[in-house]
């Protein structure tokens, strides 16, 4: 399996091809060897990442209850976890002399979490936010959703969209600061897997359809079963059921869990933490110094790339969230509404130190 990364203006990310990966063509195209992938991938299989026996307790645990913000426990995670609007100007200092490049999850941080998911719409503030961040920076979309269903949502052409965790990757249409270029980067590393996953979410659909307020939904290369909207009562019902069908695919699916969310997803080893290393090679900051990657999210599942950030020390995770929780972020946002204004300052930051 080999990946393609087309880079019709290859200056417009101030950087040249890095070492590690080929020289374009005269097309302009890379092709990364599935031995390159290998490596990026570190490694196959596993079914890591089971849910705990206690079914409940977890699924508990991934959506702890909001406490008050003024306990002890919640003032010392603030100053370990300082806002990334208290700490702004640190963050800017931290960018000199290097390329900021922007990577967003959607639900929880650019969105409101609501209780039908085909309903997470964006506002149109927060829109033209990431539209004038992604005017200024490298932007990317790093969601579980199916990246059609995030880019139906956001509409913007000129951002990157990873949908299913990464597992799926389309780069923009249109180039960046209105240069002329169609610049495209697509991997998806899991393609094998399409038809296993849409056998699965048939037959979630059917087993779980007899417990009010739970739904399934794929989004192309992994699924979520939502319960949100189940009665805690018959959480455990529906975690069983969902482990029943998976004991029919064991070592080739494992099961995850987000916010009131159960993810299944093949077991390769890719997740938002190796989508946002992908990119950052295929726009040309593999190994490089002269890049500073933000992630802003709010979910378990933004932990993977929280993690290669704080691995790496470079760049800053920001976790989007109210309550204090074990996280390897470096700073936090309370809402999406303080994501936006984060947003804002580094497109005002990035206007005035043009000027």
């Amino acid at each position: 399996m080999a990946i393609t990364v087309a880079i019709s203006d290859p200056a417009l990310f101030q950087q040249a091809v890095p070492k590690t990966l080929p020289a374009p063509t005269n097309s302009g195209i890379i092709t990364i060897s599935a031995k390159k992938l290998k490596k990026l991938e570190g490694g196959g299989g596993g079914g890591g990442g089971r849910i705990n026996a206690n079914w409940v307790d977890s699924m508990r645990a991934s959506s702890p209850t909001r406490r008050s913000l003024e306990t002890d426990e919640h003032k010392s995670w603030i100053l370990q976890h300082p806002s990334a609007l208290t700490m702004f100007e640190e963050i800017i200092r931290s960018s000199k002399g290097k390329q900021i490049v922007m990577f967003l999850d959607y639900d929880g941080t650019l969105s409101p979490i609501v209780e039908d998911p085909d309903r997470a719409f964006i506002t149109p503030e927060m829109r033209e936010a990431v539209r004038d961040v992604a005017k200024h920076f490298p932007t990317a979309i790093v969601s579980g959703r199916c990246r059609a269903k995030v880019y139906n949502f956001v509409k913007l052409s000129e951002l990157y969209y990873a949908g299913s965790h990464g597992m799926d990757i389309k780069g923009p249409s249109k180039g960046h600061n209105n240069k002329k270029g169609n610049q495209t980067v697509l991997c998806q590393p899991a393609k094998e897997f399409l038809p296993m996953i849409d056998e699965v979410y048939k037959t979630l659909v059917e087993k779980t359809k007899s417990i009010p307020g739970s739904k399934v939904e794929n989004n192309k290369f992994c699924l979520s079963v939502h319960y949100r909207c189940v009665e805690e009562k018959r959480w455990n019902e529906l975690a069983e059921q969902v482990k029943s069908v998976l004991n029919n695919y064991d070592q080739k699916l494992k099961l995850t869990q987000g916010r009131k969310v159960l993810e299944i997803r093949p077991t390769i080893k890719w997740d938002k933490g190796k989508a946002l290393e992908f990119l950052l090679e295929s726009l040309g900051y593999a190994n490089s110094d002269d890049v500073l990657p933000v992630y802003i999210g709010d979910d378990r599942t933004d932990e993977d790339a929280f993690k290669v950030l704080l691995e790496k020390g470079q760049g800053f995770g920001i976790l989007v969230s109210k309550v204090a929780k074990e996280t390897n972020a470096t700073y936090t946002l309370q809402e999406p509404s303080e994501v936006m204004h984060f947003l804002k300052r580094l497109v005002e930051w990035k206007r005035s130190s043009n000027l």
